[in-house]
């Protein structure tokens, strides 16, 4: 599969939620799409868990700025 970024990958996920929600779809094309949706959606995730690894927060201390992890929400966990 060729590799897309977030805001395309993020763009399709979009596409498939409003196909299931506007357009009348038998059963099968309606689990396939969802089926995709699940893909986009899970893609969407990984790449989100990967950017808050990276993120820091800049904290001025004493003048000098220090690196602090991205405090991660409990209730999320």
């Amino acid at each position: 599969m060729e590799s897309i970024n977030f805001e395309e990958t993020l763009k399709k996920l979009e596409d498939v939620v409003h196909k299931l929600e506007v357009e009348e779809l038998s059963l099968d094309d309606s689990l396939k799409i969802f089926e995709e949706g699940i893909g986009l959606y899970r893609q969407c995730s990984n790449e989100l868990n990967k950017i808050e690894k990276k993120i820091s927060i800049i904290i001025e201390e004493n003048e000098e700025f220090k690196k602090v992890p991205f405090p991660h929400d409990e209730e999320e966990s």
